[in-house]
């Protein structure tokens, strides 16, 4: 992969064209029609309503980072993301020792502020730059790079570019590998700064976010964490991957998402997808049902990220037919009907779901399924149990297609 240095040197002589290059022409939200595929059009009319619904809500509430939450229990600083990891509780053998692991059972005591203000990012921004394409009302363009500009350019407000405190364990670690996920809510922030940053945002404004993303992409890279997190087998690996492709698309590191592309190829599908299309490692958890559909939505945002590769990953199969068409096949009955799954219900939240996938869209579109299309139409696209929005990355899929 790119190093860093070498990727800033990079941007700073071409002038930060890349950053336009991967958003939409100039003229883009006075003319849709110009940039309109099938995709968008479908999104366009499903979502309309709800798009400028949401965005006049959001477009008179001012930017919160994490700054605004300090807490005693981060071995970090005021500009270090903080997290608990969610499954893990006090010992009853021991209530003042280690914390301990109950898999799939969120303890309601651990410190989330962090964690709630970056989803209210990854609601707030996404929403309000899908309004401003479908209208071209710079009101939302400009509140949503104010959002662009206090996590990640101003001094005061900004966050670190690392995750090196996230879901850390009381007695046992300051900050695990597997906190990594939960700047899954970045994804759509960084898609969203694709397309109105290059318009929007001060040239010197742009190139500083441009810097951060482009720093926290090199430490998903290259430390122990991030190589950790990578290296995982279940759907930490595949969040990791969307992760390092959208913030490579997003800084135009074509290294990095081609080396991406090369694992999602060479070993998150031969170690993560059955013959049949299901997760085996995923069924294999507490909450089989819920992180099934969740693998499935982050795999069909990577390969929507990693649009202009080819082979096209949307459509890439293994030999065998592993891919995004399979996984498709074998979960779309169970979203369709949840009756009709006979594994292990999940141990919390399993009345919440299904909610609206993103993957069966972005399938839908690829293979032309149009049953795909008219549950997706049909599902609910704003969860509000806490624990199905942690796991629902992708909100605005305007900004995918």
């Amino acid at each position: 992969m790119l190093g860093r240095r070498e990727f800033v040197k990079t941007v700073a002589g071409a002038g930060l064209a890349l950053a336009a290059g991967q958003g939409r022409a100039a003229g883009w939200a006075d003319s849709p029609a110009k940039n309109e595929t099938e995709g968008y059009r479908l999104v366009a009319r499903t979502d309309r309503e709800r798009i400028l619904a949401a965005a006049r809500e959001y477009v008179d509430q001012k930017p919160l980072t994490i700054t605004a939450f300090p807490t005693d229990r981060s071995a970090g600083g005021l500009h270090d993301y903080f997290s608990q990891a969610d499954y893990f509780w006090p010992n009853p053998k021991d209530p003042n020792g280690p914390y301990v692991n109950r898999d799939g059972q969120s303890n309601p005591d651990n410190f989330d502020l962090h964690r709630k203000v970056m989803i209210a990012l990854s609601k707030q921004m996404p929403a309000l730059t899908a309004a401003w394409m479908l209208t071209g009302e710079r009101r939302y363009a400009a509140r949503a790079c104010d959002h662009l500009t206090a996590w990640f350019v101003n001094a005061e407000t900004r966050m670190n570019p690392n995750l090196q405190y996230a879901q850390a364990v009381i007695g046992v670690s300051t900050g695990r590998s597997y906190g990594i996920i939960d700047t899954l809510h970045l994804v759509e922030v960084a898609r969203a700064a694709s397309l109105v940053a290059p318009e929007m945002m001060k040239a010197k404004d742009r190139a500083a976010m441009i810097e951060w993303f482009a720093q926290y992409l090199d430490w998903l890279s290259t430390s122990e964490p991030g190589k950790a997190e990578r290296d995982s087998k279940n759907n930490h690996a595949m969040c990791w991957a969307l992760q390092a492709a959208e913030y490579a698309r997003l800084v135009g590191n074509e290294g990095v998402r081609s080396e991406v592309y090369r694992r999602y190829r060479e070993v998150l599908l031969p170690d993560q997808e059955a013959a049949d299309g299901s997760f085996p490692k995923e069924l294999a958890r507490t909450k089989p049902y819920s992180y099934s559909i969740f693998n499935f939505d982050v795999m069909a945002g990577l390969c929507q990220s990693l649009k202009g590769l080819e082979p096209d990953a949307t459509r890439f199969a293994l030999a065998e037919g592993r891919g995004l068409g399979k996984a498709a096949e074998f979960i779309f009955p169970y979203i369709e009907d949840k009756s009709a799954w006979k594994r292990a219900k999940d141990v919390e939240h399993f009345d919440a779901l299904p909610v609206r996938s993103p993957g069966l869209l972005f399938a839908g579109l690829a293979f032309g399924e149009q049953r795909y299309l008219e549950l997706w139409k049909k599902l609910n696209p704003d969860p509000t149990d806490k624990e199905i929005v942690r796991n629902y990355p992708i909100r605005q899929p305007l900004l995918w297609v």
